[in-house]
């Protein structure tokens, strides 16, 4: 189950099935960090390393799974370093060391010190909904799931996508407070971020408090607006939605979990993986689906469609720069 959700719409329909979106991500099977790298970024198998397939499909969905490895170092300690060695050959040599000298220093330290980093690892899963023409990634950050969709494009040679953005999202999340009543499907629940657009260091974050009382309408009636808002699905799906149209701190319903699962519990775990897989991704594409009839500008919002006609793939958008 996803925690987070940045979607992204293909531009040209996603054509491979699973077998064949598999041997495309082998070239890139996630390897562990050598001695001297700091990062190394591969695909995993999504139903864990006892299984061979880097791909799993289910309610004509493709889930695939990168894999990302670290070095714990951080730059306090090197810099650290550094300061501790300059301060010992100005000492010695009696003379300061210079701005050449610290850079060939602290790249001679990177080296004695990365072979001896703990690492670190973390899965950041992505589901393809051909059928919708989406791409979704569980990442709570742009940069996060940047990597993933470029580790994407040198899977595949080219993967031509553009983030879902509404520029007067605040404008109608606010208007949703005010008036208590959010698109069909959707409940307001009870936390809320209100920034000032005239002062972006000026944020006030509501939780636990009823969206319609005084208090939140009077930061609105400042000038406030509300970039970012706690909703519910369809009763299945919680989360706070955000100006950018990312989606956080989702939480499934218990009942409907239970109710997916429901004669999984003692059958193989890939069924169990299945089941959870087809009710998150039928309910992403329905909550999606809502968010861009709602909020994305007209004739921006509908994306192409598996088995729709292809066009040539140049490298080039016609659209918002590509993530």
């Amino acid at each position: 189950m996803f925690k987070n959700a940045r979607a992204y719409r293909l531009n040209t329909p996603f054509e491979l099935d699973q077998l064949a979106l598999h041997e495309q991500l082998a070239e890139k099977t996630f390897r562990g960090c050598g001695p001297l790298e700091a990062m190394t970024l591969g695909w995993a198998p999504p139903l864990g390393p006892q299984a061979e397939m880097l791909v799993h499909a289910a309610n004509g969905c493709l889930l695939v799974t990168a894999r990302r490895q670290e070095r714990l170092l951080p730059a306090a300690v090197v810099s650290e370093a550094v300061a501790e060695r300059v301060a010992e050959l100005e000492q010695a040599e009696g003379r300061d060391v210079s701005r050449r000298e610290k850079s060939q220093l602290r790249d001679a330290l990177l080296a004695e010190m990365l072979p001896q980093a703990f690492t670190r690892s973390r899965l950041i899963p992505a589901l393809i909904d051909p059928q919708a023409g989406r791409v979704v990634v569980d990442a709570a950050s742009d940069k996060l799931a940047e990597e993933v969709l470029s580790l994407l494009r040198e899977s595949l040679g080219s993967l031509p996508v553009t983030p879902l953005a509404a520029p007067a999202a605040a404008e109608r999340f606010t208007a949703w407070v005010l008036s208590g009543e959010p698109p069909a499907g959707l409940m307001l629940e009870d936390q809320c971020e209100l920034r000032d657009p005239a002062d972006k260091g000026s944020v006030v974050r509501c939780r636990g408090v009823d969206l319609g009382s005084p208090e939140v309408r009077a930061h609105i009636d400042t000038g406030m607006r509300v970039a970012a808002v706690g909703l519910n699905w369809q009763d299945a799906l919680s989360l706070v939605l955000a100006d950018d149209l990312s989606l956080k701190r989702l939480k499934f319903q218990d009942e409907l979990i239970e109710q997916a699962l429901d004669g999984a519990e003692d059958e193989d775990p890939a069924l169990r993986f299945e089941a959870e897989m087809t009710l998150m991704s039928e309910q992403l594409r329905g909550l999606l689906g809502c968010l861009e009839a709602e909020l994305v500008p007209a004739g921006e919002a509908a994306p192409p469609r598996q088995g729709a006609a292809a066009t040539a793939d140049t490298g080039v958008e016609d659209a918002a720069p590509p993530f």
